[in-house]
């Protein structure tokens, strides 16, 4: 796929260190370079994102992706990711996290189907991909019910409906983990949600990125 010499993913890998306390891989490498090149594709009809480099997303998707394991904690987890659209953040977390177990839910056909498409050509079968609406799913699959560690959702409305919904697929102990806006506050107060929640702030200094998280715990 023809590119610019400057139109990279090396500024997301540069990150890596201050991301993750360690460089990127060549394996993890090339898998984020694949994904570019297939979402970049993919974009061309079905829009999946309005960034159009590999450089720009790098930085606004996989970079941001990223940002969640400062609270994740180490190990095996089985999360959940709702809204999942182009794989974002659960994908570019589970490149780097191999023992994490992954659910997608989505609920455009347009972004499920790139989804399979990136699954296959990245060659991680065990990531599972679930068409619908997150609240429906879990009634249509109870098993499901309070099976995960973590649900995760990024650029989704954040609101009691969809926290509520999360709570149905956690386990007791378990976090619902949302990108916030720069500052707390935004669309969601935190007297509006009931249960155990805080914001908190992700900081990396080296690289200059600073952003809010909205944690949900689920109690016993």
């Amino acid at each position: 796929m023809a590119r610019t010499a400057t139109d990279s993913l090396e500024q997301l890998f540069k990150a890596f260190p201050a991301l993750l306390g360690r460089a990127a891989t060549p394996v993890e490498r090339n898998a984020f370079g694949r994904y570019a090149d297939l979402l970049i594709l993919w974009n061309r009809t079905h829009h999946l994102t309005a960034l159009k480099t590999r450089a720009a997303i790098g930085r606004g998707l996989f970079l941001d992706s990223l940002l969640f394991r400062a609270f994740l904690p180490r190990g095996p987890l089985r999360v959940l990711d709702i809204g999942a659209g182009a794989g974002i953040p659960g994908v570019p977390l589970r490149l780097v996290e191999p023992g994490l177990s992954l659910t997608l839910v989505e609920s455009k056909r347009k972004p499920v189907s790139f989804l399979h498409a990136l699954t296959r050509e990245l060659g991680m079968a065990d990531i599972v991909v679930r068409h619908g609406r997150a609240e429906d799913i879990v009634i249509e699959v109870p098993e499901l019910e309070g099976e995960f560690d973590f649900v995760l959702t990024r650029s989704v409305g954040l609101g009691t409906d969809l926290i509520d919904t999360a709570m149905t697929y956690l386990r007791p102990g378990g976090s619902f983990l949302a990108s916030g806006p720069p500052v707390v506050g935004g669309a969601l107060s935190k007297g509006m949600w009931k249960g155990q929640s805080e914001w908190k702030r992700a900081e990396f200094p080296k690289i200059g990125v600073s952003r809010m998280f909205f944690m949900v715990t689920k109690g016993d």
